[in-house]
């Protein structure tokens, strides 16, 4: 079986449209967007969401077929920290491994460009991803914000420290 992780640039934007539908679709309470939205959203749209300064965008391609998603970026509140974001697997998937490629990559992407840390937002009560990202080295912390699609739900940040 062929698996293989691929970032992704402009050019890949009908890969990136599906498989974020797809993952907006079966998961709406995972993100902080909508799929009417998303679905509205033009290739013009789409394509300027994969410009390299807008950070980097990867998949999971499993057998010729994008089955899982993550997003990395330097947002201005996080003090220079990258954050992961949007990781979504197919749930057919999930538990063969592709999260551990996805965080890999981002973090792998990070460490390219000398950044010192990566942060990401974990829903409260959502063990299995705690326990994935607990595996590549984040831990938790007494940060919380409400979730931005549901501000009854709660969620607590990892940071993963990139210094030798």
């Amino acid at each position: 079986m062929s698996i293989s992780v691929r970032r992704l640039g402009p050019d890949d934007w009908p890969t990136w449209r599906d498989v974020r539908l797809a993952a907006l679709a079966e998961a709406p309470h995972a993100f902080a967007s909508s799929l009417a939205k998303e679905q509205g959203y033009d290739e013009a749209g789409w394509r300027d969401w994969l410009q390299p300064h807008r950070g980097m965008k990867a998949v999971v391609d499993a057998q010729a077929v994008a089955v899982g998603l993550v997003g990395a970026w330097l947002p201005e509140d996080r003090h220079g920290a990258v954050e992961l974001y949007s990781m979504w697997v197919q749930p057919s998937w999930r538990g063969r491994g592709i999260g551990d490629l996805l965080v890999t990559e981002v973090l792998d992407w990070a460490r390219e460009r000398h950044h010192k840390r990566v942060d990401l937002w974990v829903v409260e009560g959502n063990p299995i991803a705690e326990r994935l990202y607990q595996r590549h080295g984040f831990r938790l912390t007494e940060e919380y914000q409400p979730h931005p699609g549901n501000p009854d739900v709660r969620e607590r940040v990892m940071t993963h420290d990139l210094t030798p």
